[in-house]
C-alpha cells in the first residue's frame, strides 16, 4: 500500500511528533507559549516634562477591556514584565498645546533597561505644534526581549512641554496609554 494511503490520524493516539510532520502539541499552545496582554493608561492630565512618568497610572478597566495572562506590574512609573519573553510595547499619548501660543515639539518616549538601572530611549513619538489650542498624538512602539524580569524594565517619559502644555489623561477611556503584548517566549 502506498504511504499516501495510510490514515495516520486514526492510527495515532496523542500528538503527532514533529519528526513525523506534526506539531507535538495536543491543542493550541497549551504545551508551549503562554501569552500576556495588559494596557495601562494615564488617569489624569499633567503638565511639564516627566522622566519617568511616575504617577496617574492605572490598568484600563472599562468598556469590555480584558487582560491576558499575568498582568505587567508598575511601581512609581517602572514597569516589570510578569515573565520572560518577547514583548511588543505600544505607546499612544495625547498631548495638548492648551493655549500656550508657542510653537513647540513635544516628545513621548519608551525607555528600557537591561540592568535595572541605566535607561535608554528605545522609541520616540513626536507631536509638533504651530499656534495655539492644538492637540496631537505621539505614537511609538518597540519590541523588547525580556530575558530577566528582575533586570529588564520599562519606563515612559515626555519632554518639550512648555507653559500650559499637558499630557492628556482619563479614567474612563484611553487618552494616553501603553499596551504590553507578549509575542512569544525568549
Amino acid at each position: 500500500m502506498a504511504l499516501s494511503k495510510i490514515d495516520v490520524a486514526n492510527m495515532l493516539t496523542g500528538a503527532t511528533p514533529v519528526a513525523n510532520g506534526g506539531t507535538a502539541l495536543t491543542s493550541g499552545f497549551v504545551n508551549g507559549f503562554t501569552g500576556a496582554a495588559t494596557t495601562f493608561r494615564i488617569s489624569a492630565h499633567f503638565a511639564n516634562d516627566a522622566d519617568p512618568i511616575t504617577s496617574n497610572w492605572e490598568v484600563a478597566d472599562t468598556d469590555g477591556y480584558g487582560t491576558l495572562g499575568t498582568v505587567v506590574s508598575q511601581s512609581s512609573g517602572i514597569f516589570t514584565m510578569p515573565s520572560t519573553g518577547i514583548y511588543l510595547i505600544l505607546l499612544n499619548f495625547s498631548l495638548d498645546e492648551n493655549g500656550g501660543g508657542d510653537d513647540t515639539s513635544m516628545h513621548a518616549y519608551i525607555n528600557t533597561t537591561t540592568d535595572n538601572s541605566s535607561y535608554s530611549v528605545a522609541s520616540e513619538g513626536r507631536a509638533s505644534y504651530t499656534g495655539s489650542n492644538a492637540r496631537q498624538g505621539a505614537d511609538c512602539a518597540c519590541i523588547f526581549d525580556v530575558t530577566n524580569t528582575t533586570t529588564h524594565k520599562v519606563s515612559f517619559s515626555v519632554s518639550g512641554l512648555v507653559t500650559n502644555n499637558k499630557t492628556m489623561g482619563a479614567t474612563d477611556f484611553n487618552s494616553s496609554a501603553v499596551h504590553f503584548i507578549k509575542l512569544g517566549d525568549t
